[in-house]
């Protein structure tokens, strides 16, 4: 390995508690405590993705991954957003389209608010994990003094060089770079700028790279060691993966959604608006070219549309029906892999020491 990959590399590692660079991406309603464990016990970190995470379940996420691996582990809270503009007329048309996809929605749907950001602090604070990461914004000064106070890292995903910046100033211990690749929410710091904030992973990363004085962790379309590779030659000190392993053993996402990802070309992927009223990439299903037809009603702010599309997509995991299933996935979909999570890692490390 080149000398200063290495030392980068090892700097990441021994500062963090890792064997590997890599890292689990927090992916929200996907990431159970086996799935974590495993990838961290092999040498990863595991995450728990808490944007509706109740304090009680934070700290309870946090005792049951201790009872499986004492290797560090990150939880992810979503810094919210302004309380949105309502539109009564909108609402009433979005619930008609809904009603073709999953069951009758009641008006009083679209009143999902966030979760208790400062309880989730609180209960994050509490349960000291080795990282506390945050998306869509930065902790205030005050939380970032709480962290450092006890102990906790923080990672700040950024989808942009000035959010990077941010995230730096702010007291960040390392930025997650997210190229528009990745699959889920992405992490723009505004919400009205997300379509015009989609860099590729590759461009962005060296930016941030050479501007940072802090590590950049690279995140969006790696799912194997060629990505890991490319990732540490343009700068990243470590590498996050998410949905390489959303068809991994210890996954529970539904079957339908773990069937569809290895058939998923990078152009059957979809950022779309249609499930929570952020940006998101998710597989191209029936209910996202519809939703996103010129005919259809537009996608209603966060978190109503998330409100709004509740039932649907609680009702489509229910029957394991992926055509109205919140199917997040990255760019790198194809490569989702069966088997155990550990045997993912070491296959994607495995690959990366043989090319570099």
């Amino acid at each position: 390995m080149n000398p200063l990959i290495r030392q980068r590399v090892d700097d990441f590692r021994n500062r963090f508690g890792l064997r590997l660079p890599i890292l689990l991406a927090p992916m929200a309603g996907a990431c159970p405590v086996a799935l974590s464990a495993a990838v961290a016990n092999a040498g990863g970190m595991g995450a728990m993705g808490a944007v509706l995470s109740t304090p009680e379940q934070i700290g309870q996420w946090m005792d049951d991954f201790r009872r499986q691996s004492d290797a560090p582990a990150q939880v992810n809270v979503w810094v919210p957003d302004p309380a949105p503009a309502r539109d009564a007329a909108a609402e009433a048309a979005t619930r008609a389209f809904l009603e073709h996809w999953g069951p009758p929605v009641p008006a009083s749907a679209g009143d999902a608010g966030p979760a208790d950001f400062d309880a989730q602090f609180d209960a994050l604070v509490a349960a000291r994990p080795a990282v506390a990461s945050t998306i869509m914004g930065v902790f205030s000064g005050e939380q970032a003094r709480r962290l450092k106070a006890a102990g906790i890292a923080w990672f700040a995903c950024a989808t942009t060089l000035d959010e990077a910046l941010q995230a730096q100033a702010a007291g960040a211990d390392a930025v997650v770079a997210q190229g528009m690749e990745a699959g889920g929410h992405r992490g723009a710091f505004e919400a009205a700028r997300a379509e015009a904030q989609m860099s590729g992973l590759f461009a962005l990363l060296p930016r941030l790279a050479d501007r940072l004085d802090i590590p950049v962790i690279a995140a969006g379309g790696i799912a194997d060691g060629r990505g890991v590779v490319a990732a540490l030659l343009l700068g990243a000190s470590a590498v996050q993966v998410g949905t390489a392993f959303l068809a991994s053993d210890e996954s529970t996402v539904p079957d339908a959604w773990k069937q569809a990802l290895p058939a998923a070309e990078p152009e059957h992927t979809r950022a779309t608006r249609v499930f929570s009223g952020r940006l998101g990439r998710a597989l191209e299903t029936a209910y996202v070219r519809a939703a996103e037809a010129v005919d259809a009603p537009r996608p209603q702010p966060y978190p109503v549309q998330r409100g709004l599309t509740a039932g649907m997509r609680r009702q489509a995991q229910a029957d394991d029906r992926l055509e109205a299933m919140q199917a997040w996935a990255g760019q790198s979909a194809w490569m989702a892999r069966r088997g155990p999570a550990a045997a993912i890692v070491q296959a994607i490390w495995q690959q990366a020491q043989a090319l570099l």
